[in-house]
């Protein structure tokens, strides 16, 4: 009878079926490791040397504009280092003429292309000038007035002959009359170099109500008629350059036509040189051309499309007229190649002090 009693009780406690449920107490086992959220295993792994490369890399430089193209094929070139004292002007199209003025030879509007070239950041002094002509270089010319003679006055007088000598003793050209526009008005055809508001006297030299020169009265002699400032004493306009309108008037290259219809094609497409490409004689023109206005005129001459006509002898009828320079893609690069030369010709001085007025010559 114990036997049998041990029996059963050891049964009782060892031998359930296998099949029942566990007791309400039973803590189910825990999951296996590969059962774990993904993130944690992300979390471990290590980051690729390459990854932490590009993160600290700089952001990729963007690809170079594309070239602009001429509607002849002409191929712009992109604008490269710069002579001293020139600014670059882009290659591309640009809004010649007007057609809402009251000028007949500033019409009609039209797009006009350009290949990319150089221009004089300032009117050439007249201490430059003298230089030149010192050196046997440019012919003997200049002011006829007095007190037109300081250092950094913009040289005034000279005739389209001596303007395009002084030039060309620089390797360099008189910009043709397209080239000054666009130099003055930019590629969307604003009228002035600074933007769509009308000149007056704290962005250009011109005649307002206190009179010529912005009221500056020349010395000596009829001190009513004005005279230049030193060149740059305005705001600096687009690309760089200075007194585009206003201060003194500017020969340009071209012969003159009553307007661009009249021109025809000779002022039309890509780099328009004007009647006979400038060259002489040209028949059926015996005018060159001057832009920009001037200290005597008022700000309906200083605008970016006012055209002027004069004989390029400046005579019979003497006129104070100045001018700049351009250059060619050539023509800028030689010279940026070039030494340097320290003198009198390489720019406005920097402190410039008036010399004595001196008698008309």
């Amino acid at each position: 009878m114990r036997s049998r009693a041990v029996l059963l009780g050891t049964c009782l406690l060892g031998c359930a079926n296998p099949s029942s449920s566990a007791p309400e107490t039973h803590v189910a086992p825990r999951p296996q490791a590969a059962e774990e959220p993904e993130v944690a295993a992300v979390a471990e792994t290590p980051t690729p040397q390459h990854a932490v490369d590009l993160a600290d890399a700089p952001p990729a430089a963007e690809p170079p504009p594309p070239p602009v193209v001429a509607p002849d094929g002409t191929q712009g070139v992109a604008c490269e280092q710069a002579p001293a004292r020139m600014s670059c002007i882009p290659a591309g199209p640009f809004l010649r003429g007007r057609d809402d003025g009251e000028r007949s030879n500033e019409q009609p509007a039209a797009t006009v292309w350009l290949q990319t070239f150089y221009m004089d950041q300032y009117e050439v002094t007249y201490a430059e000038y003298k230089a030149c002509q010192k050196a046997k270089a440019c012919p003997r010319s200049g002011p006829r007035y007095t007190d037109f003679d300081h250092p950094d006055m913009p040289i005034q007088g000279v005739s389209w002959y001596d303007a395009l000598a002084y030039c060309e003793a620089h390797g360099k050209t008189l910009p043709t009359e397209a080239q000054w526009e666009k130099a003055a008005r930019g590629p969307d055809g604003e009228l002035y170099p600074w933007g769509t508001e009308p000149a007056d006297c704290e962005r250009a030299i011109i005649k307002d109500e206190r009179g010529r020169s912005c009221g500056l009265k020349k010395a000596i002699s009829k001190p009513e008629t004005g005279r230049p400032w030193d060149v740059g004493s305005r705001p600096v306009g687009r690309y760089g350059l200075y007194d585009m309108v206003g201060n003194s008037w500017e020969w340009v290259y071209d012969w003159y036509s009553r307007s661009y219809e009249a021109c025809g094609q000779a002022c039309e497409g890509v780099d328009p040189r004007g009647p006979c490409e400038g060259e002489e004689p040209c028949k059926g023109h015996a005018q060159k051309i001057v832009r920009g206005g001037s200290w005597y005129w008022d700000e309906t001459r200083a605008t970016g499309t006012y055209r002027r006509a004069h004989f390029p002898s400046n005579a019979p009828h003497f006129h104070h007229f100045g001018f700049r320079c351009a250059a060619t893609l050539e023509q800028a690069r030689a010279l940026a190649q070039a030494p340097q030369k320290e003198e009198a010709a390489d720019g406005p001085t920097e402190s410039a002090e008036s010399n004595a007025a001196s008698s008309a010559h």
